[in-house]
C-alpha cells in the first residue's frame, strides 16, 4: 500500500505527515473528540473523507462557527427523522442552521402542538442514543428525483441546483456541483433508517450530538415567499455541552424578561395598534417622557457641537429619489407611490439625505461655511415585510436622528474623527460602554462612483476607526450603494450586540446633486458629504435602552423619577408639598394618594421600576425629613428634605444608575 503525504494545518502551525492510502480525516484526528469535520483546500468535509496526496487538512472543532453549524444542521436532520417517524405523512422542506440553533420546515395537515414538540424531542433523544451514522452518497439528478419522488419540495430544490439561495436556506440542500444524499444508517447493521437531500457535511454519528432542545413552532411560507404554501417550522437549539445549553436557555429567559414589547406594555410606554398598522408605533405619555428626554439631551449636545437644525417634509416627488439613486437601488424598501397632481408620483421618504442636499443647494455656499453640519429628527418610512417587522427594532415608520455634514476634502479626516468621537461619547452618556467598530466596504455589484473614490473613502474611514483604539471588524460588501461606512456595534447588559450609529463617507451624492461651494481661490469645488445617524432611529434606540436596563431606567431617563408613598392618609399633603418643590427643580415626582395599603403602593412602585420611593410618616413629618427606599429594597431613613431634593437633583444631573 503506497504512502500519502498530507499537511495538518492548525492555526499558524503546519505539520507534514505521511499516512497510508485510504486514510480518512477521522484517522488523522483520532482521539480528538472535539473535532467533528475537516477543511480540505478551503472546503468542509466529513470526517469520513479520504485524504489525497499533497492536501492541506485543517481540523474543525465543534465549538467553532463551522463546527456549530455542522452540529446544528445534523440535529435538524435528527428532528426531521423524528417528525417523519411520528407523522409519516409529513413532507420535508428545508432545515438550515441559524444563529444559536436550527429549524426545519414541514408540510403537515395540522399545525404542531406543544405536546407534539415534546414527543418529537423524546423521539430525537432515542435516535441520538442509537448512534446512527451520517453517510454521504453522490447521486445523479435523475436518481435523486426517483428516490425523492414523494417529497415535492425536495424535487423543486433539485431543479435549483447551481442557483440555490442562502437567504432561504436552500443552499444547505443543493449547491453548484454534484447532488448528494445523506443516509442515516443503523450503527450495528448498516440498515437505512432515513435519508435527506443535503450538501453536508455532518457529524460522524447522532451520538456525537451533545445537547439539544426544541424551542417552538411557527408558520412559515415555503422559501420565504408569500406566493408559496404555508408550512410548519420547528425551531431548536443545539450546543457542544449540556452546560452551554443550560447557559443559553438561561440567557433566553433573561432576554424574554427584557423584551421591549413586553416591557412596553407592562410599563405603559408604547403600543402598535392594529388600527394603525404593523410596524407603526404610538408612544404613551410615560414613553413620550423618555423619548423627549432622550431627544432633548441629544439636541443640547448637537448644539454644543456646532450642528444646525433643519426640518423636511415626509413626502416628496419621485424625481428627487431618481436623482439620489434610491429608486434605482432602494425601491423594494420604499412604500408604493401616490399619484397626485395629474399623475405625478409622490413617495413617503425612506431617507432624509436628498432633502438635506436641497437645503445645501438652496443658495451659493462658501468654503468659510464648511464644515456645515445639518441635523434633523426626521421621520422616514420603509416598507418592511410583515415577517421581519419586530416591535420598535424593525419598524415601518421611525424617526432618525439624522445628520449630514458637508466639508472640504481637506477637512474630511478631522471631521470624521470628530464625528466618531462625538457619537461614542454620546452613546456612553446613555449608559452603553462596550463597543467595537465595523467597516463596511463596497458591494461590487451595487455601487455608484469610481473605484478610486471608493478606495480613498474606505481608507480614510479605516484610519479614523483605528484611532479610537477599539476592535475593528471587516464587513466586506456591506456598504450602501453610495459609500463605505463605519458602524458602532454596542453590547448591552446581557452581552447582545446591537448596531447603533453609522457614519458614511459619500463622494457620490454631491456629484449626483451637482453640489458646489466657492473655494478660497474663487473656483467651484465639490463638497464631501458625511451621513451620520447616531441612534440609528429613536424608536430602535428606545427599545435597545429599554432592554439594556430591563425597564429600570436611570433616574434622568425614568418617566417617574420618584414616587411619594405616605405611611398614612395624614402624610399625603406633606409628600405633595415635597413633590411640588421637586417639580420646581425640574424633577418628575408623583405621590400615590390612592386608598391602597402602603405595602401595595410599594409593590406598585417596584413594578413600575421607579428609581426612588420617598416614604414619609409621623416622625419624618415632625423632623422635616423623608426616607428613601431604593429598587433593591434597601432604605435610607430620616433624610432632611433639602438634602433629599439635592440628592435627587445630583443623581439626575450625573446620569447615574441607582
Amino acid at each position: 500500500m503506497s504512502d500519502v503525504r498530507v499537511i495538518i494545518q492548525r492555526d499558524s502551525e503546519r505539520e507534514e505527515r505521511v499516512v497510508t492510502t485510504g486514510t480518512t480525516a477521522a484517522d488523522l484526528f483520532s482521539g480528538e473528540r472535539t473535532v467533528v469535520a475537516a477543511r480540505v483546500a478551503g472546503e468542509l468535509k466529513d470526517l469520513a473523507y479520504v485524504v489525497a496526496d499533497g492536501e492541506e487538512v485543517e481540523p474543525v472543532e465543534i465549538s467553532s462557527e463551522d463546527g456549530l453549524n455542522i452540529l446544528r444542521h445534523s440535529t435538524a436532520h435528527v428532528m426531521a427523522q423524528a417528525v417523519q417517524e411520528l407523522f409519516p405523512e409529513a413532507k420535508l422542506g428545508i432545515g438550515p442552521p441559524v444563529k444559536d440553533g436550527f429549524y426545519y420546515d414541514f408540510d403537515v395537515e395540522k399545525p404542531f402542538t406543544p405536546d407534539d414538540l415534546k414527543l418529537i424531542e423524546k423521539k430525537m433523544q432515542e435516535i441520538q442514543k442509537r448512534g446512527q451514522r451520517f453517510s454521504r452518497r453522490v447521486v445523479t439528478d435523475e436518481a435523486a428525483r426517483e428516490e425523492l419522488a414523494d417529497e415535492p419540495y425536495k424535487l423543486e430544490l433539485i431543479g435549483l441546483k447551481g442557483s440555490a439561495s442562502h437567504d432561504d436556506g436552500a443552499d444547505v440542500e443543493v449547491g453548484a456541483g454534484e447532488l448528494t444524499i445523506y443516509d442515516n444508517l443503523d450503527a450495528k447493521t448498516g440498515e437505512l433508517c432515513w435519508k435527506d437531500l443535503c450538501r453536508g457535511p455532518h457529524l460522524p454519528t447522532t451520538r456525537v450530538i451533545p445537547a439539544f432542545k426544541l424551542m417552538r413552532n411557527a408558520a412559515a411560507y415555503w422559501r420565504g415567499s408569500e406566493k408559496n404554501p404555508m408550512l410548519q417550522r420547528i425551531y431548536g437549539t443545539a450546543w457542544p455541552s449540556k452546560d452551554e445549553l443550560k447557559a443559553h436557555l438561561e440567557f433566553l429567559a433573561e432576554a424574554e424578561k427584557r423584551d421591549h414589547r413586553k416591557l412596553g406594555n407592562e410599563l405603559d410606554l408604547f403600543s402598535v395598534p392594529e388600527q394603525i398598522g404593523s410596524g407603526l408605533a404610538v408612544f404613551h405619555p410615560k414613553g413620550g417622557i423618555i423619548r423627549r428626554v432622550m431627544e432633548d439631551y441629544s439636541r443640547s449636545k448637537h448644539e454644543e457641537a456646532g450642528y444646525e437644525f433643519v426640518y423636511t417634509p415626509h413626502a416628496t416627488k419621485g424625481k428627487l429619489f431618481e436623482t439620489s439613486g434610491h429608486l434605482d437601488w432602494y425601491a423594494d424598501g420604499m412604500y408604493p407611490p401616490m399619484q397626485l397632481d395629474e399623475g405625478v408620483d409622490y413617495y413617503l421618504k425612506p431617507m432624509n439625505c436628498p432633502m438635506h442636499n436641497l437645503i445645501f443647494d438652496a443658495r451659493g455656499r462658501s468654503y468659510r461655511e464648511l464644515p456645515l453640519r445639518m441635523f434633523e429628527f426626521g421621520t422616514v418610512y420603509r416598507y418592511e415585510k410583515s415577517g421581519v417587522v419586530h416591535g420598535l427594532t424593525r419598524a415601518r415608520g421611525f424617526t432618525q436622528d439624522d445628520a449630514h455634514i458637508y466639508c472640504t476634502r481637506e477637512q474630511m479626516g478631522e471631521e470624521l474623527d470628530r464625528t466618531l468621537t462625538f457619537v461614542l461619547d454620546l452613546l456612553r452618556d446613555y449608559g452603553l460602554n462596550d463597543f467595537y467598530l465595523e467597516l463596511s466596504t463596497k458591494d461590487p455589484e451595487k455601487f455608484v462612483g469610481s473605484d478610486e473614490a471608493w478606495e480613498e473613502a474606505t481608507e480614510t474611514l479605516r484610519k479614523v476607526a483605528e484611532k479610537q483604539g477599539l476592535e475593528l471588524v471587516a464587513d466586506p460588501g456591506g456598504a450602501a450603494f453610495y459609500g463605505p461606512k463605519i458602524s458602532v456595534q454596542a453590547k448591552d447588559a446581557i452581552g447582545r450586540t446591537w448596531q447603533m450609529s453609522t457614519i458614511q463617507l459619500d463622494f457620490n451624492l454631491p456629484e449626483r446633486f451637482d453640489l458646489e461651494y466657492t473655494a478660497a481661490d474663487g473656483t467651484k469645488q465639490r463638497p464631501v458629504m458625511i451621513h451620520r445617524a447616531l441612534f440609528g432611529s429613536i424608536e430602535r434606540f428606545f427599545a435597545v435602552l429599554l432592554e439594556h436596563y430591563a425597564g429600570a431606567f436611570p433616574a434622568w431617563l425614568a418617566p417617574v423619577q420618584a414616587t411619594g408613598i405616605p405611611i398614612g392618609d395624614a402624610h399625603v399633603e406633606y409628600l405633595q408639598e415635597f413633590a411640588a418643590e421637586a417639580k420646581k427643580k425640574g424633577l418628575r415626582v408623583e405621590v400615590d394618594a390612592s386608598s391602597d395599603r402602603m405595602q401595595k403602593k410599594i409593590r406598585n412602585a417596584q413594578k413600575s421600576k421607579v428609581p426612588f420611593m420617598i416614604i414619609a410618616g409621623d416622625e419624618d413629618v415632625a423632623n422635616g425629613a423623608v426616607s428613601f427606599r431604593y429598587r433593591d429594597g434597601s432604605q435610607e431613613n430620616g433624610i432632611p428634605r433639602d438634602q433629599a431634593l439635592a440628592k435627587l437633583v445630583d443623581v439626575v444631573e450625573r446620569r447615574v444608575q441607582v
